[in-house]
C-alpha cells in the first residue's frame, strides 16, 4: 500500500496484518484491507491465562428466581489487545479448541508435578502465572518452528516441543541449511559431471564414484552400503542424471519428520524421530560455519568456559578446517552424545571435491523406532584398520587427522565432562 503524494509513491511502514489489527482496534471498516462491518465484533483468542468454576443463576420466563448452574470461565488474552483488556469469558463463547487443549495439557502437567489430582475451582496466582508463561513460550516456540521450516533443507516438517521447563528458543543461534564459509576460505565447485542416464544400473566410466576411485555407496532404496570411514561421492549439479538418481541422497535433504525436544535429565535440547527409520538411512548433515583449525583453537578456549562445544574437525585427509555449529547450524546442533549411539558419520562429496572440505552426513547404524532420541558419539571410533573419519572436537583435546596421532590442546588445563547418556556401556565421561 502506498500514498500518492504529487506523483511520488511512499511505501507504507505497516504490514497488511498490522493494519487489519489497527482497524479492528479502532473499529474502522476498510474494504481494501478486508475489514468488514459484520466482522467488527469477531475477536481472536491469542491464549488463555486463567480459569475458574462457579455457579451462575440462570433466570427463565416461568422461573424468575432462576436455578443455579455450574459454569466455567476462562481469562482470555485477545490477539492485538494489551493485557489490561483481558476478559473473563464463559466456555460457550470460545471456539478455540486447540488453545483449550494446550491450556489443559499445561494445567494437568503442572498439577502432576505438584502431585495434585483434583482441578481447583479457582487457580492460585502461581498456577495462573505459570500458564501465562507457558502460553507465551508456546508462541515463541511455534514462531521458531515456522522459521526453521521456512529455511528449507527438508521434505518433512521439523517440530519443536518443550514439556519440561520454560526455556524458549536458543539465543544467538541462526538456523541454516548449508555451510556458512568464513572469510578467507575458498570452496571450489566441480566443473564436470557424469553423462549417465542410469547411474546405478549402467554407470558410464564408473560414474562419479568410479571417477573418484570408489564404489557406488547406496542401494536402490538409498541406504548406505559402504563401511564407515569410506568416502561417498554423489552426483553433482553438472551431471546429466535427474534429481531422482539413486546417487543423490544427502543432497536431497532430511526425509524424516524429526522433533527438537527438551530433555528431562538436564541435557538441554535433544532430537528424536517421529517415525520409524530403517538401518543405514540418511538422517541429516552436520552444518555450521567452516573455520580454520587456528580459529577453532581460539574459539575452543572460549567454549571451554561455557562447558559445551559444537566444533567438528574436517580431518578426512588434513586437519586444516573445522565446522563450528555454535551460532550457525541446523538440527544437528541439538543432537546429544551417547556412548551407544544410533547415528554414524560419513564424509560426503557433492559439488565440491576438495578433500579438505567434506560434507558430514549422519546415517542410522541400526533401525530406529518412532519417538527414539537420535544420538552420536562425540568421541567416536571407527574401524581400526581403516580409520579415515571425522571426529567431534572435544575442545579438551582437539583431535587431528587419525592418520597423524598428534594431539593438540589448549595451553590451559581442561576439566573432564561427565556423560549423562545413561546407556549400559556408558564410559562415565564425554572426554
Amino acid at each position: 500500500m502506498a500514498e500518492d503524494l504529487k506523483g511520488c509513491q511512499v511505501a507504507c511502514k505497516y504490514s497488511t496484518s498490522q493494519l487489519q489489527k489497527l482497524c479492528h482496534h479502532e473499529r474502522f471498516v476498510c474494504l481494501d484491507l478486508g475489514v468488514k462491518r459484520r466482522e467488527m465484533h469477531n475477536f481472536e483468542v491469542e491464549y488463555l491465562c486463567d480459569y475458574r468454576r462457579t455457579f451462575v443463576r440462570k433466570r427463565r420466563m416461568f422461573n424468575p428466581t432462576g436455578e443455579l448452574k455450574e459454569t466455567e470461565f476462562y481469562l482470555v488474552k485477545w490477539k492485538g489487545y494489551p493485557d489490561h483488556m483481558n476478559t473473563w469469558e464463559p466456555r460457550t463463547h470460545l471456539r478455540c479448541v486447540e488453545l483449550l487443549r494446550h491450556f489443559w495439557d499445561d494445567v494437568y502437567l503442572e498439577l502432576q508435578k505438584q502431585k495434585k489430582t483434583l482441578v481447583p475451582d479457582h487457580f492460585e496466582p502461581g498456577l495462573s502465572s505459570y500458564l501465562e508463561q507457558r502460553a507465551r513460550q508456546r508462541q515463541s516456540l511455534q514462531q521458531w518452528e515456522a522459521q526453521i521450516n521456512s529455511v528449507g533443507g527438508t521434505t518433512k516438517r521439523i517440530l519443536v516441543r518443550n514439556r519440561v521447563d520454560l526455556e524458549g528458543p536458543p539465543k544467538n543461534f541462526t538456523y541454516i541449511n548449508d555451510y556458512k564459509v568464513s572469510e578467507g576460505i575458498s570452496v571450489t565447485n566441480v566443473t564436470v559431471g557424469c553423462n549417465c542416464t542410469n547411474c546405478l544400473e549402467n554407470p558410464l566410466e564408473g560414474c562419479c564414484p568410479g571417477v573418484s576411485g570408489h564404489g557406488f555407496a547406496y542401494s536402490q532404496g538409498g541406504q548406505v552400503k559402504v563401511k564407515p570411514g569410506k568416502p561417498i561421492y554423489e552426483c553433482n549439479s553438472r551431471c546429466r542424471c535427474g534429481p531422482d538418481c539413486p546417487n543423490r541422497v544427502v543432497q536431497r535433504g532430511i526425509k524424516h519428520t524429526l522433533c527438537i525436544f527438551r530433555t528431562e535429565n538436564g541435557r538441554g535440547w535433544g532430537v528424536r524421530t517421529c517415525e520409524r527409520i530403517k538401518k543405514h538411512s540418511f538422517i541429516m548433515e552436520y552444518l555450521g560455519e567452516i573455520i580454520t583449525t587456528e580459529e577453532a583453537e581460539r574459539r575452543g578456549q572460549v567454549y571451554d568456559t561455557q562447558g559445551a562445544t559444537y566444533l567438528f574437525d574436517l580431518d578426512y585427509v588434513e586437519d586444516e578446517y573445522t565446522v563450528d555449529a555454535a551460532h550457525y547450524g541446523n538440527i544437528s546442533h541439538f543432537v546429544n552424545h551417547s556412548c551407544k549411539p544410533n547415528l554414524q558419520v560419513y564424509n560426503v562429496f557433492i559439488d565440491n571435491l576438495d578433500e579438505r572440505l567434506p560434507r558430514l552426513a549422519f546415517f542410522s547404524n541400526r533401525g530406529i523406532s518412532a519417538g527414539e532420541e537420535l544420538t552420536f558419539d562425540y568421541n567416536m571410533h571407527i574401524d581400526p584398520i581403516d580409520v579415515e573419519s571425522t571426529k567431534m572436537d572435544s575442545n579438551f583435546n582437539m583431535t587431528g587427522s587419525p592418520k597423524k596421532p598428534i594431539m593438540k590442546s589448549s595451553p590451559k588445563k581442561r576439566v573432564r565432562v561427565e556423560c549423562k547418556c545413561g546407556t549400559d556401556i556408558c564410559r562415565g565421561y564425554l572426554f
